[in-house]
């Protein structure tokens, strides 16, 4: 936990900047990629905490999920419906949760808006 809240603050310092997420994006650095399409993509976490963990990101560079404006809502939708159909996909027929951290406090460690589905075994409650 405690490593999850440093690589936070340490993200914190500079939103807005090139992410990780926008390197996979260009294809600078591989990712496994699972789904791709013009809005959005969805890959497998290099730092899986379940089974099965991977990530929905938009092409849109938007930073936080606060960051997001109402106009961003067929996006945002786009995106859970799209988590929904890789989840179907990778098997997680059973079930599976939903993650998407917001800002510092929320332990976000890259700053470009993106949903954890993470399966493929129970998960606990409460979270965090």
């Amino acid at each position: 936990m405690a490593d999850e809240v440093a690589k936070a603050a340490e993200a914190a310092k500079a939103p807005g900047g090139d992410t990780i997420f926008g390197k996979i994006l260009r294809k600078e650095i591989p990712a496994k990629i699972i789904h791709e399409d013009d809005q959005c993509i969805a890959f497998h976490d290099v730092n899986p905490q379940a089974p099965v963990h991977f990530l929905v990101i938009p092409r849109k560079p938007i930073a936080t999920l606060s960051d997001a404006e109402d106009s961003d809502a067929e996006l945002l939708g786009h995106l859970m419906v799209t988590a929904k159909n890789v989840a179907k996909k990778e098997g997680l027929n059973n079930g599976y949760r939903l993650v998407v951290n917001n800002g510092k406090d929320g332990a976000q460690s890259v700053y470009h808006l993106h949903i954890h589905v993470l399966g493929g075994r129970q998960m606990g409650w409460p979270p965090g």
